[in-house]
């Protein structure tokens, strides 16, 4: 299939790995930003085929993982009010809050559903004019016009039982966040091809100013992302730092102006809550006052209690490249996809899911035979 199996070919992955190694000549550290690359590299094997100079870490970039527990909690005390129906993507289902998760809520009698799109749940809204309909709004800016979309269609059809929880991040902040940490030890970066999609490079152009830092736009499939470390590498070897676009298939620098259009239009940019990093400003994404009668956080309140992360998941190191999942003394123990002390062992781009998945035991995948 064109722009699938020529980026899986086993031949080209191991050409570009070469590649790095030719290019390499001493120590760097590049983080991708994102939870799909990541579970491609672990499942592929693609950290294995690297040069031992090259180390990849693994970033912020998992949309549920980084919802705060505050969030969930709140989402979880919606589902349990009369007549009212949240709605999520399965991911979501099985994070852990303070003290349960929104399966654990339904099997409670809370009406929690799973869809596949927001417009799912805005047919739910019509479809029970005396519910109301929440939709937990998660993701990075690649979700976001889609559940633009949703609110501008409510306000346009007059459906007053529908709103959003809204817990929406933006990549930029986070990635100055890692870099203006003391703790810091990442080097280049690999954006993600998704993200810049729709919103293009030209945002990230303030970062290679600030902080003399690679940053190259990435696809998900193997090729992609080895082509991107060596893109990465190259610029580091070279004492250059711009932003290059791997992914030139799907993006270009100035993005998707009408998805933009309708994110600025139904979205303002605010401060966003991350799970293990804290507040970061200018983070997230939240109602304009134009759409704030679609917001679920003012429609249900909640009196906000103490919140629980277990003591022994290190999810805040794993986000932020500190320590990889198999460092965590719980890892495959005491935290487990059907036991989760923390949402990157449950999330589907999860980096502690991806090594249960493909590294527990030993396991190594196909691009290294």
């Amino acid at each position: 299939m064109k722009y699938l199996d020529e980026f899986r070919d086993a031949g080209a992955a191991r050409y570009w790995a070469e590649a790095i190694k030719r290019t390499v000549t001493r120590p760097w550290t590049v983080m991708e930003v994102c939870g799909g690359q990541t579970h491609a590299i672990v499942k592929h094997g693609l950290d294995q085929l690297l040069p031992d100079e090259v180390t990849l870490v693994h970033g912020p970039g998992c949309p549920v993982c980084v919802t705060p527990v505050e969030l969930i909690d709140h989402a979880i005390a919606i589902s349990l009010q009369p007549e009212t129906i949240l709605c999520s993507f399965g991911d979501m289902m099985r994070v852990p809050g303070s003290e349960r998760d929104l399966l654990s809520a339904k099997a409670e009698g809370g009406d929690v559903r799973l869809v596949y799109s927001p417009m799912d749940a805005l047919d739910l809204a019509k479809a029970h004019p005396d519910r109301e309909v929440v939709f937990f709004a998660v993701g990075f800016e690649t979700t976001a016009p889609a559940n633009a979309m949703a609110v501008y269609q409510a306000r346009q059809q007059e459906v007053r039982n529908f709103s959003l929880l809204v817990s929406h991040v933006r990549v930029p902040p986070a990635i100055e966040s890692i870099l203006s940490s003391p703790q810091n030890q990442v080097q280049g970066f690999l954006l993600a091809g998704h993200v810049c999609t729709i919103m293009g490079w030209e945002e990230y152009e303030p970062l290679i100013e600030k902080y003399r830092i690679p940053l190259v736009v990435t696809g998900f499939e193997p090729v992609d992302i080895l082509q991107g470390v060596c893109m990465c590498v190259e610029q580091l070897e070279q004492g250059r730092a711009e932003v290059a676009n791997q992914y030139t298939r799907a993006v270009n620098r100035e993005g998707n102006r009408h998805a933009q259009e309708l994110i600025q239009q139904v979205f303002e940019i605010t401060p966003r809550l991350w799970r293990g990093m804290g507040t970061i400003t200018e983070s997230g994404l939240g109602l304009t006052p134009a759409f704030r009668d679609f917001d679920a956080a003012q429609r249900f309140p909640v009196e906000k209690g103490p919140t629980r992360n277990s003591p022994d998941c290190i999810s805040g190191d794993i986000l932020l490249g500190l320590k990889k999942p198999h460092e965590c003394p719980s890892f495959g123990t005491s935290c487990t996809p059907d036991q989760p002390l923390g949402a990157p062992m449950v999330s589907s781009e999860g980096a502690c899911a991806a090594y249960y998945r493909y590294r527990n035991n030993g396991k190594v995948y196909d691009l290294k035979h």
